[in-house]
């Protein structure tokens, strides 16, 4: 009996017509350039406009606003298969399809999704996502950018740290505090254009990997916001970005199942080659063994993420199955990659081979979108809340 391909009896017809598009480009136009995206740390525009000739940028909002109708599983599918590729474009993609564009899509007025959402499902601009801040790291709520509205503009000063896309988007979602109440309470949300007077791009962030995929820091100095640029209820911006999170902790899970998968990939083809005591290195147990524990954590990962897609397009809450799939595949990519290290020996430590770059992309996910201790206490809260912890 021919065992399945993981997880395909699961897929639609749909699904698997679309993930074999997205493996096929990625195999013919990404991975051969993903070692020169990152060491030369440069963003890779023209691979952008090819993917938005596919649909990719668009790939999960309605197609009256220029996307392509995906559904969540659809969307971790293509995050899966750019990740595999290139850690680097897949984290752009991710920032620009899962948190710009997201928070348009599910709480702007139609003027704002015909404005700026169709540019960034189209490809013609690029998107980022301003929330954390020089001073909040994890404590997202603790926001000090401020809003004030003067006629009939909000007046904006802050700073944003490590945002994705920055240095390369047109498009920018921050949250800035719009009233004196603390916490959460009192955020909002607003969409800033490059070239507004006061805002400022710092220079490029020098990262320890997904390079390639540009970060830098937000200055915002007196940025005056047309007030039709308010994204939803003025108030509710933390719970617009807590919503954005919480579907693209899924899509972050994707995105290190890619990793995770591609290291497992290059592990089986050099244990196959490369031969030590006069045979091939996978004849030992040694070797056999954290394989098979890749290979099982991997696709225990991919399950997890694809239950929480299915759950989200079925509308139910997802808040702790994202968090679990979010928290589980970081592991077991970050696990996986170092693991596919060692079995390379002191190859695996070159920048010859591509698992030390894995290892250098896969590590992001442990801290990015919400570290993996945040996604314990989300997990841990929503099992024992009735405790009042």
């Amino acid at each position: 009996m021919t065992r399945p391909a993981a997880n395909k009896y699961q897929l639609t017809g749909e699904q698997l017509a679309f993930q074999d598009g997205v493996r096929r480009f990625c195999r013919e136009r990404v991975e051969p350039r993903a070692a020169e995206i990152d060491a030369s740390s440069t963003f890779p525009a023209d691979l952008f406009r090819e993917m938005a000739e596919l649909g990719f940028l668009g790939a999960p909002y309605p197609e009256e606003w220029g996307g392509a109708g995906c559904d969540a599983v659809m969307v971790c599918l293509l995050l899966e298969e750019v990740s595999r590729a290139s850690g680097a474009v897949g984290s752009s993609l991710n920032a620009h399809i899962s948190l710009a564009s997201s928070v348009i899509a599910g709480h702007g007025t139609a003027e704002q999704k015909q404005k700026y959402l169709t540019e960034l499902t189209s490809g013609r601009k690029i998107g980022a996502f301003g929330l954390t801040e020089p001073s909040g790291g994890s404590d997202a709520a603790a926001c000090r950018t401020t809003a004030v509205l003067r006629k009939g503009h909000w007046v904006i000063d802050g700073t944003k740290q490590f945002v994705t896309n920055s240095p390369v988007a047109d498009i920018f979602v921050i949250t800035a505090r719009t009233s004196g109440a603390g916490g959460s309470r009192g955020v909002s949300a607003f969409v800033l254009e490059r070239g507004m007077k006061g805002f400022t791009v710092g220079p490029e962030d020098r990262k320890m990997g997904v390079n390639g995929s540009p970060t830098a820091q937000l200055v915002l100095d007196g940025v005056e916001v047309p007030a039709a640029n308010l994204v939803g209820e003025e108030g509710k911006g933390f719970r617009q970005f807590a919503q954005t999170l919480g579907r693209g902790r899924i899509n972050v899970a994707a995105l290190s199942v890619g990793l995770g998968q591609a290291a497992l990939d290059a592990v089986i083809k050099y244990a196959g080659e490369r031969e030590q005591f006069g045979r091939k290195i996978a004849a030992f147990q040694g070797v056999q063994w954290p394989i098979a524990e890749m290979a099982t954590e991997i696709e225990a990962a991919r399950l997890l993420t694809h239950n929480a897609a299915r759950m989200y397009d079925a509308g139910l809450p997802i808040k702790m199955e994202g968090a679990m799939a979010k928290f589980f595949a970081a592991e077991a990519s970050l696990k996986a990659c170092s693991a596919a290290i060692e079995i390379h020996g002191g190859y695996g430590y070159m920048r010859d081979f591509p698992v030390e770059r894995y290892y250098r992309d896969a590590k992001m996910y442990q801290i990015g979108e919400g570290t993996s201790q945040i996604q314990r206490l989300v997990i841990a809260r929503e099992l024992l809340g009735r405790f009042e912890l």
